[in-house]
């Protein structure tokens, strides 16, 4: 039976970092033409003694979705004898599943190539155009943000003790001029991650990168907030000290998916 620590972590993965592939289809021009006209129901599934576990993922001329648990009908599907083996193949570790459906060679191939994208999210990925680069920053913050909900909403006992001693309070990130932004709201231990700028109310915390280029050593955690906001790479407007903790939660999340 899988561990609460690997459920965890297949939480993260399959409601954090499954959905950012909806940056690469809409931002990235060769993924998106790739799956232009594609209909297909792909699903990720892993074997546990207290049931399977697993997300699929919905393909609709241009639209996509990701749906939790297991679907009535998928076109492929990826299977792992347990959440671990799931959780490691997610990490960019060398697992291979087995494939239900493989007659569909042109889809399978279309899948890995988006796995094979989400990559961009580990630390040690360099982009080599500034394209790149702004997607990396743009899919990092996405998958943080709902990353940090989602550690709140599985009962993490720091994250629910930090969350619940606050009112509502808007933590917002941003890197400009890329236009990227994104925030985590947290309200009495309940958190909703959310895009854009929250307009209703002025950040409690917002964190602020000076370009993608300059958020890029932060986010690879090849240097700390202290560090980055002394070299003029992040501003942190609002409370130095919450935005010091939160920063400790996004290096929690950066740890349980590498």
């Amino acid at each position: 039976m899988a561990t609460e620590k690997e459920l965890l972590v297949s939480r993260i993965f399959l409601r954090a970092v499954l959905p950012v592939i909806k940056v690469m289809l809409e931002d990235d021009p060769k993924t998106r033409a790739r799956f232009q006209g594609v209909n297909a129901v792909v699903q990720f599934v892993a074997k546990d003694a207290a049931g399977p576990v697993g997300a699929h993922l919905k393909f609709s001329n241009g639209a996509f979705a990701v749906g939790q648990g297991i679907a009535d009908q998928a076109d492929l599907t990826f299977g792992f004898p347990s959440v671990g083996k799931m959780n490691a193949m997610f990490a960019g570790k060398p697992v291979l599943p087995s494939i239900k459906g493989l007659r569909k060679l042109g889809l399978v191939i279309k899948v890995f190539g988006l796995l094979l994208g989400l990559k961009i999210l580990m630390p040690n990925a360099k982009p080599k155009t500034a394209e790149q680069a702004r997607l990396k920053v743009k899919m990092t913050l996405y998958m943080v943000t709902t990353a940090l909900s989602q550690l709140n909403k599985a009962g993490d006992p720091e994250m629910v003790k930090w969350t619940t001693k606050q009112p509502d309070r808007i933590y917002q990130w941003s890197c400009e001029p890329e236009g990227i932004a994104c925030y985590l709201r947290v309200k009495a231990g309940k958190t909703k991650a959310g895009r854009g700028y929250y307009t209703r109310k002025k950040p409690f915390v917002h964190m602020k990168f000076n370009g993608a280029a300059n958020a890029l050593p932060v986010l690879s955690n090849s240097i700390d907030s202290l560090q980055a906001m002394a070299k003029g790479l992040l501003t942190n407007d609002g409370s130095p000290e919450y935005g010091v903790q939160i920063g400790d939660f996004m290096l929690k999340i950066a740890a349980l998916v590498t």
